[in-house]
């Protein structure tokens, strides 16, 4: 992909700036962010993605709401429009956090629609961002986009609501994606508690440990939104997660090996259940079963870069500070 013109809403967190990074040296990239410019993300604390580091990029401020002419402008004419924009689901599931959830990802949805619906020329491609974690808490059988199931709980609640409010902006000049991701892999993000559980002795398996672990590494999230803008047909709905899910037992053997840690105590569901109090998140995070299979992505001939834990945590590992982490 080459000087297309892409829009990024909510492009301030790990998943956002990784997707600056990668289209951003051949691209005009823009990115639309309820935080200060000037801000940090949560990558070493490293300051955003930059001009100035030879990337294509700009930064608009937004609120999710309302349409403004700025970047509406920057909307129309666009090639690709991607939604990651939403209120982190780590926090306590209280009333006002719940709502905050919903709305941050219906609303913003919705405001991007009306703007494209507004658009004399509108994206070729809107991709918004949805969950894999909309199938049900799974030990028996893998989800798929064709037969999976759900249950009524509040997750699974929040992914309804996010895609249905999605596919019903009528865009008939935009082909539209709900991507459902899984837990995304890369130097930043998730992987950053991971290896400070292993820092201090804690990085054995969480609950019982078999739970499915569905994951995906950074830059096959980034390679998929590139393969799926080259599909012309493709449309709907596609889990973006490795083909090769593994238990959380599996997956911390596994973060140990690759960063030379013997010994990690495990946590239990009962100590889970309360550190999670203490720190202000959900068990589910980690007690969830997510046992997810790309098959619709697959069938379009899209072939990953890490298919295996092993070779995407290599990867990851090596691009962290050794000393900061204690690692090998």
């Amino acid at each position: 992909m080459n000087n297309l013109k892409i829009i990024i809403a909510g492009g301030t967190g790990f998943i956002g700036q990784e997707l600056a990074k990668y289209f951003g040296r051949s691209n005009r990239v823009y990115i639309l962010t309820r935080q200060a410019v000037n801000g940090h993300n949560n990558l070493y604390g490293k300051a955003l993605v930059r001009p100035s580091d030879g990337y294509n990029v700009t930064y608009w401020r937004w609120d999710g709401e309302h349409i403004e002419k700025h970047w509406a402008n920057e909307l129309d004419g666009s090639d690709l429009v991607i939604n990651l924009s939403g209120k982190s689901v780590n926090c306590r599931y209280n009333d006002t956090n719940k709502q905050e959830i919903f709305s941050s990802r219906t609303k913003s949805t919705e405001t991007l629609g009306l703007a494209i619906q507004g658009s004399a020329k509108p994206p070729r491609l809107w991709i918004n961002a949805a969950s894999a974690t909309i199938y049900r808490d799974s030990y028996d059988k893998p989800q798929d986009e064709f037969t999976g199931e759900y249950k009524n709980d509040f997750s699974v609640q929040v992914c309804k609501a996010w895609e249905e409010k999605f596919f019903s902006m009528a865009t008939p000049g935009t082909r539209k994606i709900a991507l459902r991701t899984a837990i995304t892999l890369g130097a930043g993000g998730v992987i950053i508690p991971y290896l400070n559980l292993l820092k201090y002795g804690l990085g054995g398996h969480q609950g019982t440990g078999k739970q499915m672990y569905s994951w995906v590494h950074i830059h096959d999230v980034c390679r998929t939104i590139e393969w799926l803008f080259e599909q012309k047909d493709a449309e709907g709905v596609f889990n973006c997660s490795s083909p090769n899910p593994v238990t959380n037992k599996e997956f911390m053997s596994m973060l140990r090996k690759t960063a030379n840690r013997r010994f990690g105590l495990p946590a239990f569901t009962w100590m889970l259940k309360i550190g999670a109090r203490i720190i202000g998140t959900e068990p589910e995070l980690v007690l969830k079963s997510r046992w997810v299979l790309p098959t619709k992505l697959l069938a379009t001939g899209f072939q990953f870069s890490f298919p295996l834990v092993e070779e995407a945590l290599k990867d990851i590992i090596n691009q962290f500070p050794r000393k900061k982490y204690h690692l090998f």
